[in-house]
């Protein structure tokens, strides 16, 4: 099975174990030298209505998606084991 990237960031991500939403791929990580997609990136929920940034994104590793459906990513593992703190951007 062939899928290009556009297609796979329309996906919403959905946990097996409690049913959690965790959001939509923005990203993927990938392995240069292999060419390997080694994890996919949800960004985290809004603070405070956005106004406020994000939370720590989801690094989901590739080897725990279960099943990529028309419309929906389902993974097995915990949303707080993916946890990554975003990177700090500053206003220059």
């Amino acid at each position: 099975m062939s899928m290009k990237f556009t297609q796979l960031q329309c996906k919403e991500v959905i946990c097996i174990g409690d049913g959690q939403r965790l959001g939509y791929i923005s990203d993927v990580l990938v392995e240069v030298p292999e060419g390997q997609i080694c994890a996919i990136v949800v960004p985290g929920p809004c603070k405070f209505f956005g106004l406020f940034g994000r939370q720590c994104d989801y690094h989901i590793p590739w080897n725990c998606i279960r099943k990529v459906g028309p419309d929906i990513v389902l993974v097995d593992t915990r949303p707080e084991d993916c946890r990554v703190p975003r990177p700090k951007q500053g206003l220059l």
